[in-house]
């Protein structure tokens, strides 16, 4: 008879632990007893100092090999990892029902249980980026919960042909609720929200929002931050979001719905963007702000962090995106180091790198 036991002392071992109860008909019957769930605890706030990863970069073993080499002998101690891009699709092999019955993944990370668990033994803070509001995917699987164009009456498209989902559209706001807390339960210590915002560039006043009604954008995106914050809020990670650069110096939604001081209250992190190359010329009196990283930075900063010290219930720091990319100026290694002085001076809490192709400057991140 085989019990599956490897041996006489694992049998005896395991009946010890178990309750040996007695059935009215006399049969010995052996309850095993169940393994305790795993429960996770929200893991203690550190200074997060992370690069991000694409989904092809992180479902990569050769990438990850390279780029987990160069992060130590860096300062570098987060990665942040797209789980939903700007188009739609999940990079990941989902269980909710919603995503497998409309087919929204496009598995490039195939065992990402495994790939958060290798990251956390290398005592990396893991960040799962979702990309919100731009869904061109979603759009099209559901057409009434996309942002129509007032002449054809179809989704409406942006300047680079990609579609965008309603941000008033509470549907969708739970949606991202479910994806957030897969996350979660994959491991996962923040979920980060992108393109948390109406769209900005393209025809703008043929857009048409059908969830929208008597709020003003601005409102919508107050609605759906209190949501996800009431949805999350005892989940064991942090959340953030991100923000224009801007907005940590403009007082109003730049018709986009984003005001710095409605996410204040509900979110960890605020992430402004505030990369040097996309302040407009004339920017602070300089022709040119990309030359100028440290005095872009430190105002976005500074600005920012008196705006949110303002606000009575204010719960997030602020935690700058900065660029390691080439666009308006050379960034070297020495310019890096000035966006991340910048926002240390200014009282930002850490810092997020980008670059879209994932080849950082790690010179600029040394211990």
């Amino acid at each position: 008879m085989n019990n599956n036991f490897e041996s006489k002392a694992d049998a005896a071992v395991l009946i010890s632990d178990s309750n040996i109860i007695s059935t009215s008909s006399g049969a010995t019957v052996i309850e095993i007893p169940q393994p305790a769930p795993v429960i996770r605890i929200k893991p203690e706030k550190i200074n997060v100092r992370g690069i991000y990863l694409t989904a092809y970069s992180a479902g990569s073993d050769k990438k990850i090999t390279n780029i987990l080499a160069s992060i130590k002998k860096s300062d570098i101690n987060a990665v942040v990892i797209d789980i939903k891009d700007y188009s739609g699709y999940l990079s990941y092999d989902s269980s909710l029902k919603m995503v497998n019955d409309l087919k929204l993944e496009q598995v490039k990370i195939k065992n990402l249980k495994a790939l958060i668990a290798k990251l956390h033994k290398e005592k990396l803070y893991v960040i799962a980026r979702i990309a919100v509001f731009q869904d061109p995917l979603l759009a099209e699987k559901k057409p009434a919960w996309a942002v129509k164009s007032a002449k054809s009456g179809v989704a409406w498209r942006d300047r680079k042909g990609l579609s965008w989902v309603d941000p008033s559209n509470p549907e969708i706001w739970k949606y991202h609720v479910d994806v957030a807390k897969e996350a979660i339960d994959l491991g996962f210590d923040e979920v980060n929200l992108d393109y948390v915002r109406f769209p900005s560039d393209g025809a703008i006043s043929d857009m048409r929002f059908p969830f929208l009604k008597d709020q003003t954008k601005a409102e919508a995106l107050k609605n759906f931050f209190a949501y996800f914050y009431e949805q999350t809020k005892d989940e064991p990670a942090y959340f953030s979001v991100d923000l224009f650069g801007l907005t940590t110096t403009v007082k109003n939604d730049m018709n986009i719905g984003q005001l710095l001081e409605n996410a204040a209250p509900y979110f960890d992190y605020i992430c402004p963007m505030v990369y040097p190359s996309h302040y407009p010329n004339g920017y602070l009196g300089y022709a040119n702000p990309a030359n100028y990283p440290y005095e872009v930075i430190y105002k976005a900063i500074k600005s920012g962090q008196e705006r949110i010290a303002a606000v009575e219930n204010n719960r997030s720091a602020l935690r700058p995106w900065i660029q390691d990319f080439n666009m308006g100026a050379v960034y070297t290694a020495a310019m890096i180091k000035k966006e991340i002085k910048a926002s240390a001076d200014a009282g930002g809490d850490g810092y997020l790198v980008w670059d879209p192709k994932n080849i950082y400057t790690f010179g600029a991140f040394s211990k």
